[in-house]
């Protein structure tokens, strides 16, 4: 198996970027270990965290409206039953559902290729929710970490087994300078290629977070390594109160590209490996709106890029 010795570039965090001051919040206090008992529900959670119902409602039951894109998510299933929630709302917003089997299918086909060159790297998720990718993506030499805010986490940490030597999780908050410093990575992994992936997140992030975010990845990740990425079109920021699953939330978009060279703008090391867009999953409609914004933008409305570092 190929594997890279180079120890990755300083780790030295940023206080600004591209002359734009980060102005990240202070760090949050750490609560003790018996606060995972009092931990919230679905309903206490933040706006943002609370949008992790969407995903795994489509993972769960929407095989039933597109069987085409079943993914096989028998976790997802059984947590929706332990939750006991009502998701029938979000099962209704068709596009929605569509779009994440979709992204699914998209990482996790992207991911196994990833490992099947690299058996024995690292992938990490960047705001997990209550997804498993995982349990598609293990071929059992590889390591898993999944990672997310506190409220998540401390719920994800409830309804999930503990973690294992393969399988492990932090509480990772990608709005702090040194949130790459927070995923404490060890040197096995950082000895060779990482696959991450960060699905449903940056959206709600603000344009210089996700800049961070992404010049992190570049600065810090070993050669050869993968970021995996959901990507809005710029038109879309702002407006998700008019979005049908997400409006209920309360969360906003607050990051959309333009170009997608503002992606690979970020770092000099960064290189755009392959964009995939969900038009064509939405039959001729969706093709033909894509068509028609293609006057306006190279971008697609929605889609997953792969971006890769030197």
């Amino acid at each position: 198996m190929p594997s890279h010795s180079t120890a990755p570039p300083s780790t030295q965090v940023p206080s600004t970027l591209e002359g734009v001051p980060l102005n990240f919040p202070p760090d949050p206090p750490l609560p003790a270990d018996d606060a995972l008992a009092a931990s919230p529900g679905v309903h206490e959670l933040p706006a943002v965290p609370r949008t992790l119902l969407i995903p795994l409602a489509a993972r769960a039951m929407g095989a039933g409206c597109f069987p085409h894109l079943a993914c096989g998510d028998a976790l997802a299933t059984r947590l929706l039953q332990t939750l006991g929630v009502d998701v029938s709302a979000y099962l209704e917003d068709r596009p929605t559902v569509l779009n994440i089997l979709w992204r699914t299918k998209v990482i996790r086909d992207t991911g196994l290729a990833f490992f099947a060159r690299h058996p024995e790297a690292w992938g990490v998720n960047l705001g997990c929710g209550l997804s498993q990718y995982f349990q598609w993506l293990d071929n059992g030499r590889n390591t898993w970490l999944d990672t997310d805010m506190r409220p998540s986490m401390e719920l994800r940490r409830r309804l999930l087994p503990p973690d294992t030597e393969r399988q492990r999780s932090a509480i990772i908050d990608l709005r702090r300078p040194q949130w790459w410093q927070d995923l404490n990575l060890p040197a096995q992994a950082l000895g060779q290629p990482l696959f991450m992936l960060c699905e449903g997140v940056l959206m709600y992030l603000q344009p210089q977070q996700v800049r961070h975010v992404l010049h992190s990845f570049a600065a810090q990740a070993p050669a050869g390594s993968r970021l995996v990425i959901d990507i809005l079109a710029g038109c879309a920021v702002g407006m998700a109160q008019w979005h049908a699953s997400v409006g209920p939330t309360k969360a906003q978009f607050h990051w959309g590209i333009r170009s997608l060279q503002e992606l690979t703008d970020c770092h000099p090391r960064l290189r755009l490996l392959a964009t995939h867009s969900v038009a064509a999953s939405h039959g001729w409609m969706g093709i033909a709106a894509e068509r028609m914004w293609s006057y306006w933008s190279s971008t697609p409305l929605y889609g997953v890029v792969e971006l890769g570092v030197d």
